[in-house]
């Protein structure tokens, strides 16, 4: 493997050596017949320099042969296993966009022909890829030879969101190893402003301009057999437009509307189905296909079960009781995922006040955004409370806490439902409904079935298991921690299942949805050539050069000043 090609321009040495070998001066013999002759020589020449035919051809090919070897010192020759492999590093757009298909080709193909054209020309022995991301992921490398990574890049499938490329850009200068090096980046769009790419490192765009039919959002919401779709469309053109949207359930029959939209406008729809399966949404094939075909689960309340515990007095069961036969998905049950007692019970929440008691009418201080108190409003309610319950407060008059949790969950409510109004008010209904989204948000599995694109998952795992995901991605991921848990985006979208000790338990969508990914109007192609000179374009190496050439060049001079000096010494003999 050649280092430095530039060092084989001592190559250009050897036309010049047998040049001089033709057209060198030389004194023809002249004989003499006495010493004295010799006391006035004449030095000069009888002509300069002309055409002779070769002498001292072994001469000739050794100093040859030490300007090849010295070449080849300076252009950094190897072979064998100590060939030192040009490293080259290259940061790849991951976004959803990169799918977008204009005049044949996809972006991602088009960065796949451009990467290999980079291997190629800068000679790259070893090629480390990264795709930028909301975390950056490594596609091939560090430093996997470039017939290897070129063939891992052809199952590379960019289907991030809009992120952030500078986190991936500070992963490929830490691993090329040198800044001498340049690093180049690949994407379709144009740069955000707040990035300014560093000198070393050359940002090519293989984007097109196009127009574009997304879908920016869906939800479903299904009660009793019946599934509510509500999807928001938009429009990524420069002219109004009209597109049929398409639902489709196994057990309903299709549905198709219309809908009209004005450039860079959106239209919200809503479609009912009877349908307790998966329900395909589409939009006509355009530059994205992508944003244009969604997948909604079904998306059902999950059943709480509510255990009212001996030693409650009858006013709060009675309240309790008159909240249960309204609240949708709740029921009277055993094993209950939640249940209810009186204060010093082990229920996750206690209801009840210990004397002395006192009646307070607000103002009450509440801890805001908490979601057990959202949408609670306590105006002209009395409160009856006794002793402070354990935890931390959440809602407070004066000095008297009201309502308190504990770290593992458990909710106290410091209430003498006898004493009090405020369970024959619009408060308490609010109240106990967030009391019960809590429980079914803590309930082991997915608290939501849909996800957009990029989004933490929420996920909820219970110890003594073992937790993993399975999706498009290949391998399981396991899920570390138990209770209630935040994991970072999923990587791909498409759906996600979650398995427990092996057996399937629950499953999710993320929809590849991103509006700033599906307007395509500001891609285009263009090229940041970076100022500092590649290192790899001169005679300088970031390795030491193998010392053999310059051994043989020695010892090739050695045997030409010998094969020389022999026939000057025979003629000076007497």
């Amino acid at each position: 493997m050649i280092g430095a090609p530039l060092g084989l321009l001592a190559l250009l040495a050897v036309p010049a050596l047998v040049a001089a070998y033709f057209l060198r001066r030389r004194q023809p013999p002249r004989p003499v017949s006495a010493l004295f002759l010799w006391r006035t020589p004449d030095q000069r020449a009888e002509a300069g320099p002309r055409l002779n035919r070769f002498s001292r051809e072994r001469s000739l090919a050794l100093e040859t042969l030490a300007v090849l070897f010295a070449a080849l010192f300076l252009a950094d020759v190897r072979c064998g296993e100590n060939v030192p492999r040009q490293h080259v590093v290259i940061v790849v757009d991951g976004s959803l966009s990169m799918n977008a298909r204009t005049g044949g080709s996809t972006a991602a193909e088009r960065a796949k022909t451009e990467i290999a054209a980079i291997a190629r020309a800068q000679n790259a022995g070893v090629l480390t890829l990264i795709e930028s991301g909301v975390k950056p992921t490594l596609l091939a490398g560090p430093q996997l030879e470039r017939d290897r990574a070129l063939s891992a890049l052809e199952q590379w499938r960019p289907a991030q969101p809009a992120h952030d490329v500078a986190p991936a850009l500070t992963l490929a200068r830490e691993l090329s190893g040198s800044s001498e090096h340049h690093l180049y980046f690949i994407t379709d769009g144009p740069l955000p402003d707040s990035l300014a790419l560093p000198p070393t490192i050359e940002g090519r765009s293989v984007g097109k301009a196009a127009d574009n039919v997304a879908f920016l959002s869906a939800q479903r919401r299904d009660e009793n057999g019946f599934a509510q779709v509500t999807v928001r469309v938009g429009n990524f053109g420069a002219t109004a437009i009209e597109v049929p949207v398409r639902f489709a359930a196994s057990d309903d029959a299709p549905q198709t509307q219309q809908v009209k939209l004005q450039p860079s406008g959106t239209a919200v729809l809503r479609v009912g189905l009877e349908s307790t399966q998966p329900i395909e949404l589409s939009l006509p094939d355009d530059a994205l296909p992508e944003d244009g075909h969604l997948t909604l689960l079904p998306a059902p309340l999950a059943e709480v079960t509510v255990s009212l515990l001996d030693g409650l007095d009858a006013p709060a069961q009675q309240a309790w009781r008159r909240f249960l036969t309204v609240a949708a998905g709740v029921k009277l049950d055993s094993p209950a995922l939640l249940t209810i007692g009186a204060p010093g019970s082990s229920a996750n929440l206690t209801l009840g006040a210990q004397p002395p008691l006192q009646s307070f009418v607000g103002p009450f201080f509440a801890q805001k955004g908490h979601a057990l108190l959202d949408d609670v409003q306590l105006g002209g309610v009395v409160w009856t409370a006794g002793l402070n319950p354990p935890g931390r407060a959440l809602m407070s008059a004066g000095e008297v806490v009201l309502i308190s949790e504990e770290d593992d969950g458990v909710l106290h409510f410091n209430l003498d439902v006898a004493r009090s109004n405020v369970q024959r008010t619009v408060a308490w209904p609010v109240l106990l409904g967030n009391v019960v989204r809590q429980a079914r948000l803590s309930s082991p599995g997915f608290p939501r079935k849909h996800l957009m694109l990029g989004e933490d998952t929420p996920l909820v795992v219970s110890a003594g298991s073992t937790w993993e995901l399975t999706g498009p991605v290949k391998g399981a991921r396991p899920v570390m921690g138990s209770g209630v848990l935040t994991l970072p985006p999923l990587p791909a979208p498409g759906t996600w299942s979650l398995r427990r000790d092996g057996k399937p338990f629950d499953t999710l969508v993320v929809l590849p949805l991103d509006p700033r990914e599906s307007d395509l109007r500001d891609r285009g192609q263009w090229e940041l050539v970076p100022q500092q000179p590649q290192a790899f374009a001169s005679l300088a190496t970031t390795h030491p050069r193998p010392w053999w050439p310059l051994a043989v060049v020695l010892a090739l001079v050695l045997l030409d000043f010998w094969l020389t000096a022999a026939p000057r010494k025979r003629e000076a003999a007497p």
